[in-house]
């Protein structure tokens, strides 16, 4: 539940509008309450409130919690998908299977790139951008995850495809 808006109003911030309906009360159904208590749930995503109807003089409790919006990724084939942070997980893995890797070094992986996707776009993002991102981590992380996962991400044909990707890495010193 997010606090009482009514009538609508623009948020300054954002220059749009909310509308929100009162707060009802379960027992006897009016929107006439008072805020008696407020408190952060313990690991800080939502805010508890005890609220008192000034109805019925009885007592219930409501949460306000975040909504965070759906990302959708949109596929090669341009279908458009709900953005996963286990499906970014489990190609890291496989990349990264009987390598010198810890299971941390993987998760701060897909921590990074969820943080940047979320921060960088609103609604949608390429796949190949995601791609990109883990490809990047890999490649400051294992070379050898690196080449596993461009092979699968690159969609490699043959030998020369590798010899190709690998040639700026062996350059450099």
């Amino acid at each position: 539940m997010t606090g009482v808006v009514w009538p609508p109003v623009e948020c300054p911030k954002y220059r749009w509008k909310r509308l929100c309906q009162p707060m009802k009360c379960p027992f006897c159904d009016v929107d006439r309450d008072k805020v008696i208590d407020s408190r952060g749930s313990e690991d800080g995503s939502a805010i508890r409130r005890r609220r008192l109807c000034l109805s019925c003089d009885r007592r219930f409790t409501t949460y306000e919690r975040y909504e965070r919006t759906m990302l959708q990724v949109v596929k090669k084939n341009n279908v458009r998908q709900p953005f996963d942070r286990d499906k970014i997980r489990s190609g890291l893995e496989r990349a990264c299977w009987k390598r010198p890797i810890s299971a941390d070094q993987i998760e701060a992986i897909v921590v990074a790139i969820e943080i940047d996707v979320y921060d960088s776009f609103d609604a949608e993002i390429d796949s190949r951008t995601l791609g990109k991102m883990a490809m990047d981590h890999l490649r400051a992380l294992d070379q050898v995850a690196f080449v596993r996962f461009a092979s699968v991400y690159r969609e490699f044909k043959d030998v020369r495809d590798f010899v190709q990707e690998l040639q700026p890495m062996l350059r450099q010193p």
